[in-house]
């Protein structure tokens, strides 16, 4: 199954980052094969709109959960209008995340964690 976990670097020592729609990376991570890629958000430095298109992209990988800190309300509705569980809270290593994810640690959330224009910086 394929997995989409926000990251502050491109491999699976970086931290996990908190903010969805403007991370740094978003992690695609196969937890049967192990095969992972990183994917740059090219939404990070969008002036608005950052969470509706992070999610249109993700939805494009057919990953079936995005683990992540925090999800604005216009990225959580795109997210689960594509079908995909989104898991807030998250922190840690990105293969420490993996490991927790496959033993069955988290819990999808029923809503946005955070209010829109998080992690804009402002």
């Amino acid at each position: 199954m394929k997995i989409c976990i926000t990251s502050q670097g491109s491999s699976l020592d970086s931290d996990v980052d908190p903010r969805f729609g403007r991370c740094q990376y978003f992690i695609i991570a196969d937890t049967e094969s192990g095969d992972f890629q990183a994917l740059d958000n090219s939404s990070i430095n969008s002036s608005g709109g950052a969470g509706i298109q992070s999610g249109q992209f993700i939805s494009e990988k057919e990953v079936k959960a995005v683990l992540t800190g925090n999800v604005g309300p216009n990225a959580y509705q795109t997210l689960k209008a594509a079908g995909i569980l989104v898991i807030t809270g998250v922190t840690g290593k990105i293969s420490e995340v993996i490991e927790k994810y496959k033993k069955g640690e988290f819990k999808s959330t029923d809503g946005p964690s955070v209010g829109s224009h998080f992690g804009m910086g402002k």
